[in-house]
């Protein structure tokens, strides 16, 4: 029944964790067991695979089943969560169900209705034979996830996400896996270009019953947010728009109109950026280097493992865009069969005539370390802090003043 799905069980009692693990385990489910809040917003935010469901006790010697649910819901969407509850903990869990969590069951509970329940809210494995788009991280998964979702209605699209992620071609992936596949897709940039309101109405007009997208919605003047805001209801194509990460601060401060926000979040895919994904930029740099190297005369054997640990440690401020120029110098100035780390990044020749600010030489140093810990822990807090040689407590601080 659970065959190929991954789940994550936060439940503290060893008894009841031993016995449901041993269950999940027989039925055919892969199972991450931890027993506290700390790691279980750990395994479910920085996963080592996508997470089809998560079973949580309410009740946690360091916090509560609703700690975990509401911060895992600020950065993600999050998991079906199955919360375990005890009779004097029902309040609490019919007011997760309200925030979004899937269901509750209170102890004692006989396996059969538990089993039964885990079925009805295991969310579709629509990764099942989905090739890899954005990147093979869980973060990037979800994303292909959604694009296939969406591209099975109508409804507008907002993409959100820094430069250099590759807005467009997931909103064209969109318009490729959706009914209008055969209708025009029209770009309009409002990065680049001013878009007044005649352009705008003229793209509509091109688009007719294709897909229209505006990158850069943020961007338009307030005509054009009321000629778009009108056309939602009206025109017969349809909408994707991206933006970046502070268009929430146009609307406060009344430079975006904020209904024309809350249309376009209803369907909203955040692509996070490559600095929280270092397997995805190594993957991309295989991609990219498989395709450039098929254009040369004289075809290159490979990147390098210690090029490729470089990549992984970046932070690549400027996401694939970066990714995409430092590979090509890199091949072009290599001297050999081989793509090694000062191809890609020559600076590291410079660093010891450079001087930076000890805090945040150290800070982006902590930040490497951490984040190559939880990528060889699959996001165990416990196992990153044993290998960082610090607690779990310091560890956890660190990681939220390094946005991690």
């Amino acid at each position: 029944m659970l065959t190929g799905r991954y789940i994550v069980l936060i439940e503290d009692d060893a008894l009841m964790g031993n016995s449901l693990l041993q269950r999940l385990e027989l039925e055919g489910a892969e199972v991450t067991w931890v027993k506290q809040a700390v790691r279980g917003i750990a395994a479910v935010r920085t996963p080592r695979k996508p997470v089809d469901a998560v079973i949580c006790d309410i009740r946690l010697p360091d916090g509560t089943g609703e700690e975990i649910f509401n911060t895992v819901s600020r950065t993600i969407a999050p998991p079906p969560f199955l919360f375990i509850t005890g009779q004097g903990e029902i309040d609490q869990a019919v007011r997760l169900l309200r925030a979004g969590g899937a269901d509750y069951m209170t102890k004692p509970f006989e396996m059969s209705a538990f089993l039964g329940r885990l079925a009805q809210i295991l969310r579709p494995d629509e990764n099942a034979g989905l090739p890899a788009q954005t990147g093979i991280s869980p973060l990037a998964r979800q994303v292909d996830s959604l694009v296939a979702d969406y591209a099975r209605h109508d409804k507008p699209v907002l993409i959100r996400g820094g430069r250099g992620l590759g807005k467009e071609r997931i909103a064209k992936r969109i318009h490729e896996l959706s009914d209008r596949q055969s209708a025009p897709f029209v770009a309009v940039n409002a990065f680049r270009d001013d878009v007044s309101a005649d352009a705008l109405v003229a793209a509509f007009e091109t688009a007719s019953d294709g897909t229209l997208f505006v990158n850069g919605v943020g961007r338009l003047d307030g005509a054009g947010q009321d000629l778009l805001m009108e056309a939602l209801g009206q025109g017969p194509f349809r909408l994707i728009a991206s933006c970046g990460t502070r268009i929430d601060e146009k609307a406060q401060a009344g430079e975006f109109r904020s209904d024309l926000l809350y249309a376009l979040v209803a369907h909203e895919i955040v692509v996070p950026p490559l600095a929280q994904r270092g397997e995805d930029a190594v993957w991309l740099a295989g991609q990219m280097f498989k395709a450039l190297n098929e254009r040369r005369a004289a075809p290159m054997r490979g990147v390098s493992e210690l090029a490729l640990a470089a990549i992984r440690d970046h932070d690549w401020p400027g996401n694939g865009r970066e990714l995409r120029s430092r590979l090509l110098r890199a091949m072009d100035v290599a001297t050999g069969e081989w793509v090694y780390p000062a191809d890609f990044f020559p600076e590291l020749n410079q660093e010891d005539l450079e001087v930076q600010p000890l805090s945040e030489a150290r800070d982006l140093a902590e930040r490497r370390q951490i984040i190559k810990a939880l990528e060889r822990t699959g996001g165990q807090i416990a196992e990153a802090a044993r290998l960082l040689k610090v607690s779990r407590t310091t560890l956890w601080e660190k990681m939220q003043k390094l946005g991690l």
